[in-house]
């Protein structure tokens, strides 16, 4: 149940309740909380369970742990006992809630993302300077990966990872004292000793193959589906080959200076004189960025696009339309990563870019490898529905707390914001099914 000015109702935003709304929720809460936590091997542990998830959807400013217990009228030791150093696997609670993702969402893709979260001290797992998008900055934070699946009128962020940057793996110290003062870090922390620096757009792949892996092979078995990435994680090259070796389709936001050939460039091999190897094919110009090759197509090679219905109305645009100029150009990324086929030539992709009505260029752009035969506006919905995480991330930190968690425990931060998802998810489920009974 979402509150709109104190009057109950379903909302797009803030998922909090009061008490007497929540007493309302309580036994389909209970219900939903038992089935995605139905893994806890103790009844203790799913009811502690249970009441973190209400401490979690609560109104209220802060929802660390004491302040949740105040709410409550718990000790806040039931609540920190369960999240840091209980015995339960919150892998199989994330799996639970892709799965009902699948059921109630049928998600049309999977969107790569990360958050940051600001701290004031340096003593938890993974805070570190860094830029982070929250704050549009460097400053003191710990930044989280996420994996949310999605369509236009709903989402889950159903997988997670903390990022650990260089400085918490002791492996990568230059000198021996300070690697001994990581390992006192990672042991207060209790960061597992198989957790290292790894890029975020690795432990992007990390959960693209727990969510879409065998089950016999400990992976969850969803279905493959397109991923959709902005350009922090699209620039990558080596990021969009992984995904194409794992047999994920992308529509991956770039920036404008990346260089590619026009689909009709072809590779030509010189006269060979007789002397020393035979020359092989190669392209005899030098490559054009995205936006050279859009203004080359120029503005009549746009169409317009509506891509989804808002809600916000006014009397120039009645049905809320969010709607652009748009093209799709095949076109061949020329990065020297890229392989190339016998013949020399580069593969080719489409180029979406965005061409807003009234603008002197191109303002957006992206690649992806769907197929030939794809549509514009199938292409230009997928790219624009990253806008499903920015309503993700406001649900999950404005609403059930996702960044208020205060503990120092790697694993504690993980159940944390699993949790902050299960709650989400049920939030979802009310919003757009509320007087549906509770799950089974």
């Amino acid at each position: 149940m979402c509150r709109s000015g104190g009057s109950g109702l379903l909302c797009d935003f803030l998922p909090v309740v009061t008490p007497e709304e929540m007493e309302q929720v309580r036994p389909r809460l209970e219900a939903f909380a038992a089935r995605m936590l139905g893994g806890l091997a103790r009844a203790d542990q799913r009811a502690k369970g249970g009441l973190y998830l209400r401490g979690l959807m609560l109104d209220g400013k802060r929802k660390s742990m004491q302040p949740m217990a105040e709410r409550l009228g718990v000790d806040h030791q039931q609540l920190q006992q369960f999240v840091t150093s209980s015995t339960w696997d919150y892998g199989e609670a994330r799996q639970r809630v892709a799965w009902w993702a699948e059921e109630f969402v049928a998600p049309q893709a999977y969107v790569i993302d990360d958050t940051g979260f600001p701290k004031d001290g340096a003593g938890s797992p993974g805070v570190a300077r860094m830029y982070s998008g929250t704050l549009g900055k460097t400053g003191n934070c710990q930044i989280g990966v996420s994996v949310h699946a999605v369509t236009d009128w709903a989402s889950a962020a159903v997988d997670w990872r903390l990022f650990v940057p260089a400085s918490w793996d002791d492996a990568l110290a230059e000198d021996a004292e300070t690697a001994a003062g990581i390992r006192r870090r990672r042991a207060r922390c209790k960061i597992p000793d198989e957790v290292r620096h790894r890029e975020k757009w690795r432990l992007a792949l990390d959960m693209l193959d727990e969510i879409t892996g065998e089950q016999a092979a400990g992976g969850w078995g969803l279905p493959r589906r397109p991923v959709v990435t902005d350009a922090g994680y699209g620039d990558n090259t080596a990021f969009r080959l992984a995904l194409q070796a794992r047999g994920l389709p992308y529509v991956a936001a770039v920036k404008g200076t990346t260089s590619a050939y026009p689909a009709s460039a072809a590779p030509q091999t010189a006269d060979y004189g007789g002397r020393g190897r035979p020359p092989l094919p190669r392209y005899q110009e030098q490559p054009s960025s995205l936006c050279a090759l859009v203004r080359d197509a120029g503005r009549k090679a746009c169409r317009h696009v509506t891509w989804r219905h808002g809600t916000k109305r006014t009397p120039g645009n009645r049905t809320a339309a969010m709607r652009s100029r748009f093209t799709a150009l095949r076109v061949r990324p020329a990065n020297r990563d890229i392989p190339r086929a016998e013949d020399g030539s580069l593969p080719e992709c489409w180029l979406i870019a965005e061409w807003p009505p009234g603008q002197a260029g191109p303002s957006d752009y992206w690649l992806s490898d769907l197929p030939a035969s794809t549509s514009l506006r199938d292409l230009v919905r997928l790219a624009k529905i990253r806008w499903r995480i920015e309503h993700d991330y406001r649900e999950l930190k404005d609403g059930l707390g996702l960044d208020h968690f205060e503990g120092r425990s790697y694993t504690g931060w993980h159940r944390h914001v699993t949790l902050a998802a299960v709650a989400q998810a049920f939030c979802t489920q009310l919003r757009y099914d509320p007087k549906a009974p509770a799950p089974a």
